[in-house]
């Protein structure tokens, strides 16, 4: 897939419309549904948290938003966005899609916030001085797993909410 094709989608501004309409324009359905059910995860997490739920939202909802490109096509695509590709990306070019989302979201859907896009480039792995918003996207993405079956870490993360932000991530 030619990562220029992208650019023909016009988003209206109304980010759960947006990206349903660019999700399914490239049949990813199944990742359409998730990054709502993150979006609504990281809502209910920051207003908890007194984080800016609206943020929480537009950044889970963005924040896997590169699924449209395969994973054997991820660092090309990175390479011709002019993303830094760390040794850890080539080798395992999932984690990438991180920073490709946060170009789309940002290229794309015009997303300036630097907090929603800061958080969506680290929603997989985090960074040292992840901020409360960061931490956010990365529970709510852990909560709403998106692969088969259950996630064993998922009882403690919530435990772990009943305390802290920083809890719920290092379980």
């Amino acid at each position: 897939m030619l990562y220029n094709d992208i650019y023909s989608f016009t988003p209206t501004g109304k980010i759960e419309n947006d990206i349903k309409a660019f999700l399914l324009k490239y049949n990813k359905e199944f990742t359409y549904k998730h990054s709502i059910r993150v979006a609504n995860e990281a809502r209910k997490i920051a207003k908890i948290f007194y984080e800016d739920e609206e943020k929480a939202a537009i950044a889970g909802c963005l924040h896997d938003i590169s699924a449209i490109f395969p994973n054997e096509e991820r660092i090309a695509v990175a390479e011709e966005f002019g993303i830094e590709i760390l040794q850890e990306e080539r080798e395992f070019p999932m984690i990438i899609h991180q920073k490709l989302s946060r170009v789309i979201a940002k290229e794309v859907f015009k997303v300036e916030d630097k907090e929603v896009l800061n958080a969506i480039c680290c929603h997989t792995t985090l960074h040292k001085h992840a901020t409360k918003m960061d931490l956010v996207l990365f529970i709510a993405d852990k909560l709403e797993w998106d692969q088969i079956g259950t996630p064993s870490y998922l009882i403690e993360v919530k435990k772990g909410l009943e305390k802290s932000l920083e809890h719920a991530t290092f379980v």
